[in-house]
């Protein structure tokens, strides 16, 4: 205990935390906000198509973008245990890797999206009008997909440098220019759902292309060479990929959990999933502001790994791990003490609401359980440990499974239960590995992860 109040009370660690903290959750909360202001300004054209149209087009965009989420965790890893070494060629080659790898499933993507959107459609079943005007934009969002992934790839490798003033500048770069472009182009120009497109595409390659700008300042404080051969071997590339491959299995996992909660709510009544749906919002939101402190836990601790220097990685673990506690408490009151204003701000539907309020306690408690599991992941992202997590995440899923079927009975309360049990599991997983790699000093073994 007494080595633990030490580490908390290292103001060194504080700062150090907090400078990347803060940046990632200016940057993070600025995500929402576009979704937020795409919405009422296609939600003030006149037919309620646009707006179908835009969010089923986003969403199917969304699934393509998201499922390459792993540029940007397994380059962090990668590029924070390189500066830990100060090793400047690692580095520029990470950077290259990362890139080259967005670019290449950016054409293999887009070349599936176009068929695989069709398939989508189909099963969907939606009127003509909304079905053209879908494919019109999401054909139009594909255009920007080498930049989402190239930034995604920019973004981990900046943070792997513990430098988030450029991923927040990048950021807010993109969605800034998403929200006024959108303005001018649905309602200045009145190009309708396909210039809200346009603005999205327009965004994502003016960020992708500053955050390549900002690299050449970045790369000044690491001198070194890129080694060019070393890129024709399969061999440079291998433990990148399998991070990647590791990362993307278990974000499979964890999305097919988010899908079933959607699949069951849906078959529960229309009041009952957009009830859930308000309340999920509710864990974007903490998720959004607890992912800036775990995005400094994979800076700070990869680069102590790398640098080999276990005081750091204990006290960088203490300190965030505290104030990820103390941000969740406040997001649990919140919810306790305001969670009906947070319902009543997003709907004036009376059933939806009375609905949401039965549901509230559960995203209250919420919080306080899915925090340790968030600081957890940034660990193990940190240190390229992705084969864990992959590990973690498909045991948890296993372990559900039949407390979730025979919670069944009660309803949607059954489903927030095992959701619930869901993010238990998956810290316990998580943790009893943490656990296991320190009693092994495998923290800090040689091995590429």
């Amino acid at each position: 205990m007494s080595t633990l109040i030490a580490d908390w009370r290292d103001r060194p660690t504080h700062r150090k935390v907090w400078a990347l903290a803060a940046p990632m959750i200016l940057s993070n909360i600025s995500v929402p906000l576009v979704a937020l202001v795409d919405s009422t300004v296609i939600g003030h054209l006149p037919h309620a198509h646009q707006l179908g149209a835009v969010a089923v087009g986003a969403s199917l965009y969304t699934l393509l973008a998201w499922a390459m989420g792993f540029l940007r965790m397994g380059t962090t890893g990668f590029a924070a245990q390189a500066a830990g070494r100060s090793d400047g060629a690692a580095l520029r080659q990470i950077l290259l890797q990362g890139l080259l790898l967005a670019v290449g499933l950016a054409i293999v993507l887009g070349s599936l999206g176009v068929p695989l959107s069709g398939v989508a459609l189909h099963f969907m079943q939606p009127s003509a009008a909304l079905d053209q005007l879908t494919r019109e934009f999401f054909h139009t969002r594909l255009f920007g997909l080498p930049a989402a992934l190239a930034t995604y790839a920019l973004v981990g490798w900046f943070l792997g440098t513990q430098n988030a003033r450029a991923p927040l500048a990048i950021l807010l770069t993109t969605n800034l220019i998403n929200i006024a472009l959108n303005l001018w182009f649905v309602i200045g120009l009145d190009w309708g759902v396909v210039g809200s497109a346009r603005a999205s595409v327009i965004a994502e390659w003016s960020g992708a292309l500053l955050g390549l700008l900002l690299t050449r300042t970045a790369l000044r404080a690491y001198p070194g060479q890129i080694v060019w051969a070393a890129l024709k071997r399969w061999q440079s590339w291998r433990p990148l990929l399998a991070v990647n491959r590791d990362i993307f299995i278990r974000s499979l996992a964890l999305q097919s959990v988010f899908f079933l909660i959607t699949v069951q709510g849906a078959r529960l009544g229309d009041a009952t999933v957009a009830a859930n749906a308000l309340l999920l919002n509710g864990l974007l939101l903490t998720a959004h502001a607890l992912d800036g402190l775990a995005h400094a836990v994979e800076a700070l601790c990869g680069h102590a790994i790398g640098a080999r220097n276990r005081l750091a990685l204990r006290r960088s673990l203490v300190v965030a791990g505290g104030w990820s506690l103390i941000a969740s408490l406040g997001f649990a009151l919140l919810f306790l003490c305001a969670g009906h204003l947070f319902i009543e701000m997003q709907t004036d539907i009376q059933s939806v609401r009375d609905t949401a309020f039965i549901y509230l306690p559960y995203l209250a408690v919420l919080p306080l359980i899915a925090v340790w599991s968030y600081l957890l992941d940034g660990l193990f992202i940190g240190a390229t440990r992705a084969r864990e997590m992959r590990n973690g995440m498909v045991l948890t899923v296993i372990l559900l499974v039949p407390f979730a079927w025979a919670l069944q009975g009660l309803g949607n309360h059954g489903l927030w239960i095992s959701f619930l049990l869901f993010m238990v599991l998956r810290s316990l997983t998580l943790g009893a590995q943490a656990w296991w790699l320190k009693r092994s000093d495998g923290w800090f073994s040689a091995k590429a992860h």
